[in-house]
């Protein structure tokens, strides 16, 4: 018989700790009338916007910013600054730009795509999708409205590639950091730690939007906090609606619930430390928690355990024989560790924050089931900025982190599985699997499904054996907004996180 613990039961159990930090501006009001007040789950870490810096910081990139591409309400890829494109029998990718501009005015062209794309892709950069940008080999702009792309082998994602919220068009010459961009809104002003202002902008290229004068992106680091801004009126939507409260606000008649299943936890690894070196010791932790925990004490049990890569039941991409590649095993787990040279287990330390509920419940679940194979972990909680710094940087043995992929197509797990990209605190630091990288590269290039479904089979057996990072469970995603708030759209799966791009569709009712 299987037991289901609740949150309160299993964190009174385990007897784990950690500090919850405060930031943000509890009880700010924003302006009234045409004004949008989103209640945002953390301040920018910073305005670069071709890092990757959390959803937050991507939702304000997404009120600025315009890719090539975009997703529809409904995760379909559509056009944005392109209003099309093709590929040949080459595998050279054309396209078209519409007529847009850049709130100072000035035409998006051929020219600044190329720059984009050179600045993305340069050596030295830290873009979130340098990889990608730096696998394209010759840029042709034959007049300002065309751009081909040559990759060195045909890629049959080229166009998901500029849908990421990471990957905004910029003008040719300006810095990452600009704010001038050609999206539904204007940069209007910031209080550093506390909100960011935009305004609509009226030379934006689709008609009738956006909807509202402005937005106000008020940051409330706190959870609880931010659901009581939504009930008591100071914010017209939030994201990262705590699991906790998702009952209570769907309960209530002012406020509409929106969630969606695809976001994952997982751990990653400092690759660069011993024992994580190990795969063994990297596969033993695997194997040794139990993931309906953490789907109670995380998320309420809104969620699922996930003990094999984030590809849903329902995608092709399912393989049904490595389902239960990481199940809850504790023997197998010290045995692991045995083989690995650790029959006594270990101390380290494990990186996660306390600005987010689900981060910390994780990393409580996770010290309690190690400690029981003889791992002693130390838990390390500070603010997401920080946490965001420290995964960067490795600063670290292990690490709770949670996100969804670039997209619903398997390559969407690049970000988070190719260690030979430079570190990113999405990813282990310092862990390369040749196996794993060389089939997503082959996997990008072909463009016959039924080869594509055994290459990524192969790639998720190499995963599960050398155990890059580990995942633990799926959770539902949810904005929480008045229900006077219409256009809003909460993308399906893992497109979640880009949700943002519907606020030129939403409307205060």
């Amino acid at each position: 018989m299987t037991l289901k613990m609740n949150r309160r039961g299993f964190l009174n159990t385990a007897m784990a700790t950690g500090t919850l930090t405060f930031l943000g501006a509890a009880g700010l009001r924003a302006q009234e009338g045409g004004t949008l007040r989103f209640g945002l789950s953390a301040y920018p870490p910073s305005f670069d916007m071709w890092a990757s810096t959390g959803t937050a910081a991507g939702t304000v990139k997404l009120m600025i910013h315009r890719g090539l591409t975009s997703y529809d309400p409904q995760g379909v890829l559509r056009g944005e600054l392109a209003e099309s494109w093709e590929v040949d029998d080459a595998g050279v990718w054309t396209f078209k730009l519409r007529d847009a501009t850049f709130h100072d005015g000035k035409p998006v062209t051929s020219a600044d795509v190329k720059y984009t794309i050179e600045k993305v892709g340069a050596e030295d950069s830290t873009a979130f999708r340098r990889a990608q940008m730096a696998s394209i080999t010759n840029i042709e702009t034959p007049d300002e409205k065309t751009i081909k792309l040559t990759t060195a082998e045909p890629i049959a994602v080229v166009p998901d590639w500029f849908a990421h919220y990471h990957m905004p068009i910029l003008q040719e010459g300006s810095e990452a950091t600009s704010t001038v961009g050609a999206g539904p809104f204007k940069f209007d002003s910031l209080e550093r730690g506390v909100s960011v202002k935009v305004t609509a902008y009226d030379g934006y290229y689709k008609e009738g939007e956006p909807k509202v004068d402005g937005i106000e992106a008020i940051v409330y680091s706190d959870e609880n906090l931010r659901v009581a801004a939504l009930e008591a009126g100071d914010v017209d939507i939030i994201e990262y609606v705590p699991w906790a409260a998702m009952e209570r606000i769907e309960e209530n008649d002012a406020l509409t619930l929106n969630t969606v299943p695809g976001p994952f936890m997982y751990l990653t690894f400092n690759g660069t430390k011993a024992p994580f070196d190990n795969p063994l010791v990297r596969k033993a932790i695997g194997h040794a928690i139990k993931r309906e925990d953490v789907v109670a004490a995380a998320f309420y049990n809104h969620g699922a355990p996930l003990s094999h890569l984030p590809l849903d039941e329902s995608s092709s991409f399912y393989n049904e024989d490595l389902a239960d590649g990481w199940d809850y095993d504790p023997e197998k787990a010290k045995a692991l560790l045995a083989e690995a040279g650790y029959p006594d287990g270990f101390s380290c330390t494990m990186l996660s924050t306390a600005q987010y509920g689900m981060h910390q419940s994780t990393a409580e679940v996770a010290q309690a089931y190690l400690m029981m194979i003889g791992i002693n972990v130390t838990l390390d909680l500070p603010d997401w900025s920080t946490r965001v710094q420290k995964g960067n940087e490795g600063q670290y043995d292990i690490a709770v982190m949670g996100t969804s992929a670039d997209m619903n197509d398997p390559d969407g797990l690049t970000t988070i599985m190719d260690g030979s990209a430079k570190p990113s605190f999405v990813r282990s630091f310092g862990i390369e699997v040749p196996a794993v990288t060389e089939a997503l590269n082959k996997g990008r290039v072909t463009f016959e499904q039924a080869e594509r479904k055994k290459i990524y089979h192969d790639m998720e057996a190499a995963a599960i054996e050398q155990s890059p990072c580990v995942f633990l469970c799926s959770r539902a995603q949810g904005y929480a907004m008045a229900s006077t708030v219409t256009g809003f759209s909460n993308l399906p799966g893992q497109l979640t996180f880009y949700s943002g791009v519907t606020l030129e569709e939403t409307a205060k009712g």
